[in-house]
């Protein structure tokens, strides 16, 4: 049960002030008596009243006491059953809350109240705010929150995710709005700034060291479960839910944005400073002369990032597609991406540039790129009929050649060709191609072949082809006509007869 503090205060005036015993304490508050017991042991004053009777755990104190002085969190399941060892004989449950009253607590630690001069110090950090639908993904809503040490100053951005494009992407939007960049950063153990750490070895995370360099601010992660070093934006983080985000409406993030911004700029810089007789806005104008100027080119917010496209022409990232041109197949190439674009290179050379998507299972095409796919299949598909019309009659090659000299349709003749392969056969093709190309005058045409393919069948008196399938039109005509029923006419014939 947890302890009030009003509940703390009246137990313990019942008990010293009152002199009420602990069951007499405990059936009036409505409380368990052990309740009333770990409050007045905590309290560490004699209690009043009739001396205690003598406990069976009382021999074995001092070897406990001394065993939880050596080993303070061992259970109190291990430390009964050595107990049970030596001799005692009580029950486990009720050795648990005996033991619960001595186990010894741990000290309470005093902090200073940390103070830094105007200029020197920022705190960032992230916050979660639950989640927004994006077609058919769900993203987490991140906020990027920088705190000015000194003056209290707020930026607050949201994000759909919390990579390091965005984290930096924060970064230097907060420096704009500031108009100046802070000596120091301090950060908690985030995987964006702290890549591994043991002790006081840390590896930072190299682009923020590079992104810090650009800007000239000493990045500074706070101790291992010291989050009183960073309280301020812990704090900012809290008003930001409590003044901000409550019942908040927006159409997208960047209409929250916009709103964030407004905030940033009116409420947040009106309230009070803490620990100072002025506003935020105030405080914040003493301290914008001493933060360091921006340098003069900014750093680069797109991450590299290696992509493998496969055999269709497309670069997966971040549960998306982005379309590659159809000559990068089966290439690793680099993709830069931000919080607003997308773009591919192969080396230093882009060949892709699309918006980011934050759907999930999306396609972002640029129709030049599609288009120039669509335009080398349907060439790919006219060159292997003619390989294949090469490769089954080798003397069409001649012939599309003197057809190319003449000015005529090379697909027109590589498809009348493939037309004539089937019905002719290829040794019968092959022949009357060169008769067309022996003969002075004659025209490289698929008439001309079919021409010379029909002399060749009547000189060997052969009855003509007949085509195993007719056109539609044909069909149609060709179709049986199913006879019509006569019996209604001799049922009018009858009529007819009888009126007579």
């Amino acid at each position: 049960m947890v302890v009030s503090a009003e509940l703390h205060a009246q137990i313990l005036r019942y008990h010293h002030v009152e002199k009420w015993r602990r069951g007499t304490i405990a059936r009036q508050l409505g409380v368990h008596h052990e309740v009333v017991a770990r409050v007045l042991a905590q309290a560490g004053l004699p209690a009043h009243g009739a001396a205690q009777r003598p406990m069976r755990i009382d021999p074995y104190l001092p070897f406990i006491l001394k065993t939880l002085e050596t080993f303070p969190t061992l259970t109190a399941a291990r430390l009964y059953a050595m107990v049970y060892e030596r001799g005692y004989r009580g029950g486990p449950d009720h050795f648990r809350h005996l033991i619960a009253r001595h186990r010894p607590r741990p000290k309470a630690e005093a902090y200073l109240r940390l103070r830094t001069l105007p200029g020197e110090e920022s705190q960032v950090d992230w916050g979660h705010f639950g989640h927004l639908q994006i077609g058919r993904a769900r993203r987490p809503l991140m906020a990027f929150v920088m705190v000015l040490s000194y003056s209290r100053r707020v930026f607050l951005r949201f994000f759909l995710d919390a990579r390091i494009d965005a984290f930096l992407t924060g970064h230097a939007l907060a420096f704009e709005a500031f108009g100046a960049v802070p000596r120091v950063i301090l950060y908690d153990n985030l995987k964006s700034a702290v890549l591994e750490r043991q002790g006081d070895a840390i590896r930072f995370n190299p682009t923020l060291l590079a992104f810090a360099a650009r800007y000239r601010f000493e990045p500074r992660p706070v101790g291992v479960a010291r989050g009183n070093e960073k309280g301020r934006v812990e704090r900012a983080i809290r008003y930001i839910r409590d003044n901000f985000f409550a019942a908040r409406a927006f159409k997208d993030i960047d209409d929250l944005n916009a709103q964030a911004a407004v905030w940033c700029d009116g409420p947040a810089a009106d309230r009070p400073c803490p620990g100072q007789a002025m506003s935020v806005r105030e405080a914040f104008a003493l301290e914008a002369a001493r933060l360091a100027p921006l340098p003069d080119n900014p750093f680069p917010l797109s991450t590299p990032a290696a992509v493998v496209i496969g055999k269709t022409p497309y670069a997966r990232f971040d549960r998306n597609d982005y379309s590659v041109p159809h000559t990068h197949v089966r290439r690793q190439l680099t993709l830069l991406a931000d919080t607003k674009e997308v773009r591919i290179l192969d080396g230093t050379v882009e060949i892709a540039r699309h918006p980011r998507s934050y759907d999930a299972g999306a396609e972002i095409e640029d129709p030049a790129h599609v288009q120039a796919l669509r335009d080398h299949k349907r060439r790919a598909a006219k060159a292997s009929l003619a390989n294949h019309l090469a490769h089954a009659v080798p003397a069409s090659a001649e012939f599309l050649a003197r057809a190319a000299q003449c000015g005529h349709s090379l697909h027109s003749a590589v498809a009348g060709l493939n037309r004539l392969l089937p019905r002719y056969g290829a040794d019968e093709l092959n022949a009357a191609i060169l008769e067309v190309l022996m003969l002075e005058g004659s025209t490289p045409h698929p008439h001309s072949v079919l021409l010379a393919l029909e002399n060749r069948r009547e000189r060997r008196q052969q009855p003509p082809l007949l085509s195993s399938s007719l056109p539609k039109h044909v069909m149609d005509k060709d179709a049986p006509v199913r006879p019509a029923h006569l019996a209604p006419y001799d049922k009018l014939k009858d009529q007819a007869d009888d009126d007579k």
